[in-house]
């Protein structure tokens, strides 16, 4: 019972994270860009970008959905590219403890085979 219940929570944890990979890329672009047209495109080109990636090759219903490896791989690259955002746009702290976040999310949902 307290496992599945774990289980639930985290897969809701999951999409969250995801989430928050989008608002982390947004807040770098419009953050870093050197003027409001450059923050703009970047602030709203990174999210769309990284949704069009996961959707593709990240969403479990996606019929090109990556396997093993591939799939840890582009977890590494999607969470770690928010935690990465995060700290280039100066939230360091917010960027470690995402990244540390993602990581155990991502270990238990490997070890649940979620």
């Amino acid at each position: 019972m307290l496992l599945t219940a774990l289980k639930g929570i985290n897969l809701g944890l999951a999409f969250l994270l995801e989430l928050g990979v989008l608002v982390a890329l947004g807040y770098w672009g419009f953050t870093v860009g050197p003027n409001t047209f450059v923050k703009v495109v970047l602030g709203l080109g990174a999210p769309a970008l990284a949704v069009v990636v996961w959707a593709i090759f990240g969403a479990p219903k996606s019929p090109t959905q990556l396997q093993g490896a591939a799939y840890l791989a582009l977890q590494a690259v999607f969470f770690g590219g928010g935690a990465l955002a995060l700290v280039v746009a100066g939230q360091r702290g917010l960027g470690v403890a995402f990244a540390l976040i993602a990581l155990v999310n991502c270990t238990a949902a490997a070890i649940w085979r979620q």
